[in-house]
């Protein structure tokens, strides 16, 4: 049995690099670039008001259709976007690409801006509504509409589905217990206690094991408590949850970063200097050629932001809003947030800690690193919360993808079944070991992209016209609204 794990884990090891390797990156990019120039750079242009819109004004006035506001849908794609990527991810890139790799994160992100917009745009202008009213779209609906492909949104939602339960799922239960258990299991007090009901099944049963199996039991009902009550019920949660979590985790970066911030201008010279460079060997680390920068930067930018794979589309669908220009808008902010704002903070005291050359990597980097600047030493406890949230809001953020993707394939009545199925995989997840999840669940993200991208690249003439229509009422160059 552990040569068939092995050999699974190898191939899909093998898939994995083939998916995501430099062919997929550069048409990731590629498509943002194309984008940005036949958007004539929107996404620096009207950053300002995306910003008031999906911030400051939240909502849109009037009779728009849809279930959830522009800031609840804002906050739903950022759920699912803003996790474990943002603080093991970026660690992982700048371990093994040096610092210059958090350079093209950034770059990543902002050519990733116009993809995300265009993604959301295509998503508000091909959704339909079921007889209840309940809007529905995402890339299935306007590769199906708009491109007349019906196969490509297909093969869109059946791997949409499937890495709803890894990536979206099993994955991110198991870095909560995880996490949980570092910071709460392994309190003395705790410990013991969990040690005496182990005891009570055997010598096979571990604290450890005991731990996990409740916070798996308690993660999975207070999942199902939210994503059993539909879109509106995730909205509102996580526009409760995500601020509060994307606010204190910059916050206590922030903190370290102004604490410590004799090293900034240092940390900003060694991004750009080693972006076009590469980095030499120091310590523990192998050092980086300008080959393995890019492909760290490239690759762990768009795990965190998603800008290519189509997924924050279903939940821009779900918006109210008249215009699909508006709720792109605000959809583009996401990435903005996620990228430039919550993964370079991670990066800067990273770099700023010095650890990163040490031979570290992962999670374990941000939480050493964290720890050795902070002047009170709670820097474990702050990136293991900050895992633990970002991980849940991911879950619930991804429950409503597979939602709507299991709904395209098999209709309304699988949408009860998926989300009591979803709960228990919660469970699954947070008592196992997912080696083999991770590596199938990043494929399926991959395969994601492929059907997403040229949808989006077929389709920029319509992301072109409905920007041409709406921007300039958008943006208060007219008065006069879109016809």
């Amino acid at each position: 049995m552990a040569e068939f794990h092995a050999m699974i884990l190898e191939w899909l090891s093998i898939a994995q690099d083939w998916v995501w390797g430099p062919i997929m990156l550069v048409l990731l990019v590629c498509t943002g670039l194309y984008l940005t120039f036949l958007l004539k750079g929107l996404q620096f242009r009207t950053l300002p008001r995306a910003l008031y819109l999906a911030l400051i004004k939240r909502k849109e006035e009037g009779d728009a259709e849809g279930s959830i506001s522009h800031f609840q849908a804002l906050m739903t794609a950022l759920a699912a976007t803003v996790g474990t990527g943002n603080i093991a991810g970026v660690a992982v890139a700048i371990a093994v690409g040096g610092p210059g790799a958090l350079f093209w994160m950034w770059i990543t992100g902002l050519v990733g801006m116009a993809t995300k917009y265009s993604e959301a745009i295509l998503s508000c202008k091909y959704r339909e509504f079921d007889e209840d009213g309940n809007p529905r779209g995402g890339p299935m609906y306007y590769l199906r509409d708009g491109l007349k492909q019906p196969w490509l949104g297909w093969l869109y939602a059946l791997f949409a589905v499937v890495a709803s339960f890894g990536i979206g799922n099993m994955v991110q239960a198991n870095s909560v217990s995880d996490g949980l258990e570092v910071t709460i299991g392994r309190i003395p007090a705790v410990s013991d206690f969990l040690s005496t009901i182990a005891g009570w099944f055997g010598p096979t049963v571990t604290g450890e094991f005991v731990f996990n199996f409740i916070i798996g039991g308690l993660l999975a009902i207070l999942t199902g408590l939210v994503i059993l009550g539909g879109i509106k019920s995730i909205a509102r949660v996580t526009s409760t949850i995500v601020p509060i979590m994307i606010v204190g985790y910059f916050g206590a970066g922030l903190f370290i970063l102004i604490v410590n911030f004799n090293l900034v201008p240092e940390v900003f010279g060694m991004v750009f200097a080693s972006a076009f460079t590469g980095s030499a060997a120091v310590g523990g680390f192998a050092g980086a050629v300008i080959m393995k920068v890019v492909q760290q930067g490239v690759s762990k930018g768009v795990f965190s932001n998603e800008s290519g794979l189509g997924s924050a589309g279903i939940a821009a669908a779900a918006a109210r809003t008249k215009y699909p220009a508006t709720q792109a808008l605000v959809s583009m902010t996401q990435t903005f947030i996620d990228t430039i704002v919550v993964c370079s903070v991670t990066g800067f005291v990273i770099i700023a800690s010095g650890l990163w050359s040490g031979g570290l990597n992962g999670a374990e980097l941000t939480t050493q690193a964290f720890a050795s600047l902070t002047p009170f030493g709670l820097g474990d406890e702050i990136v293991a919360f900050g895992l633990v949230f970002f991980a849940y809001s991911t879950l619930l953020g991804w429950s409503y993808y597979g939602e709507k993707s299991i709904e395209y394939l098999l209709g309304r009545w699988a949408v009860l079944p998926y989300r009591m199925l979803f709960c228990v995989m919660v469970w699954y997840g947070a008592i196992n070991t997912l080696d083999l999840v991770w590596a199938f669940s990043d494929v399926m993200n991959a395969l994601m992209a492929i059907p997403n991208l040229v949808g989006l690249l077929l389709l920029s003439v319509v992301v072109k016209r409905e920007t041409d229509r709406a921007l300039p009422f958008l943006t208060g160059k007219t008065t006069r609204p879109p016809e």
